[in-house]
C-alpha cells in the first residue's frame, strides 16, 4: 500500500534543536512513522517531555542536553546515535536561527555567528554522520531545515537569510557529492506558529494580516514542516536529493513587515 511507503519503521533519527518547535514536532512524527529517536538541544527539561511522547508512542527516544550552537557538539550526535541504537538512518539539520537586525547593525562577527548556527553546525554532524550511515545502514537520508528567507528579500534578515540561503545551496552540493547512497535535501518553512510567533498567536491585528497575504491564507503549524520531513525522511522520498520543499502556504514576499525605516 502507498501509506507503507512513508514508515520508518525501526529505522534511526538525530533531530537537532528537538526540545520544542519544529524540531519537537519532527521527532514525534518519526516515532509515530516507526523510528527511534536520539534529540538534542540545550534544554533538558524541554528534551525530556519530548522524549516522553516519542516513548509513549512506543519508541525509543535518546536524550542529549548540549549547547548546538559549536558545531563539534553537533558532530558528536551521529557518535551518540550508534552507541545509543546501534545505528544512524536519517538526520534532521533543525538547530539555527538569527535575531533580525538592520544591516547598518549587523557586524561582521554577528554574520559569522549566523552562518557558524546555521550552516557550519549541519555540515560537522552531516560529515559525522555521513560514514556511520554507510557503516550501519549502507545509506540514509539528511534533512536541512533552511527557510523562506533564504530566498525572498525582506528588511532586517540579511544575517539570518544570507545563513539559511547559503544552506539551501549547501544542500544542492552535498546531495552530489554523497548520491547516490545517501539522500539530502530540505525544507524551507515560511510563517509557523511555534514560540518565535507567539507574539503574533495572540495579536489578531499581527496575525490577522500575516494571513491576508498568504495564499493559504493561514499560518503554518509545526506538524505541516514534520509530515515533510516524513515524507524526505521515509522511502515515499527515495527519488528526490538535493531538493527544498518550500512548506509555506504559498508566500512569494514576506508575509511580515519588520519596522526598520529608511536610512
Amino acid at each position: 500500500m502507498i501509506l507503507d511507503r512513508f514508515r520508518l519503521d525501526d529505522k534511526v533519527a538525530i533531530v537537532t534543536g528537538a526540545g520544542r518547535g519544529l524540531g519537537a514536532a519532527i521527532a514525534v512524527a518519526f516515532a509515530e512513522a516507526g523510528a527511534d529517536v536520539v534529540i538534542a538541544s540545550r534544554t533538558q527539561s524541554q528534551l525530556e517531555d519530548v522524549a516522553e511522547q516519542i516513548r509513549g508512542i512506543g519508541r525509543k527516544a535518546h536524550v542529549v542536553a548540549a549547547d548546538l550552537a559549536h558545531p563539534e557538539a553537533t558532530a558528536e550526535l551521529a557518535g551518540a546515535a550508534t552507541s545509543a541504537f546501534g545505528k544512524l538512518d536519517i538526520v534532521v539539520n533543525n538547530v539555527g536561527g538569527t535575531m533580525p537586525a538592520p544591516l547598518v547593525n549587523t557586524s561582521t562577527q554577528a554574520l559569522r555567528d549566523a552562518f557558524t548556527f546555521n550552516v557550519s553546525t549541519a555540515h560537522a554532524l552531516t560529515a559525522a554522520a555521513v560514514p556511520l550511515m554507510l557503516e550501519h545502514s549502507g545509506g540514509g537520508s539528511i534533512i536541512n531545515i533552511t527557510s523562506t528567507m533564504g530566498r525572498l528579500a525582506g528588511r532586517g534578515f540579511v544575517a539570518y537569510g544570507t545563513a539559511k540561503a547559503a544552506l539551501a545551496h549547501y544542500t544542492r552540493l552535498a546531495a552530489l557529492d554523497l548520491c547516490p547512497r545517501i539522500r539530502v535535501n530540505a525544507i524551507a518553512p515560511g510563517s509557523i506558529l511555534t514560540s518565535a510567533l507567539d507574539i503574533v498567536a495572540s495579536n489578531d491585528a499581527l496575525r490577522e494580516p500575516m494571513e491576508k497575504v498568504t495564499p493559504m491564507r493561514r499560518l503554518g503549524d509545526p506538524e505541516d514542516i514534520a509530515a515533510a520531513a516524513v515524507y524526505l525522511a521515509s522511502p515515499a522520498g527515495s527519488y528526490l536529493t538535493g531538493k527544498i520543499l518550500e512548506v509555506d502556504g504559498g508566500i512569494t514576499y514576506p508575509n511580515l513587515d519588520l519596522p526598520i525605516p529608511d536610512l
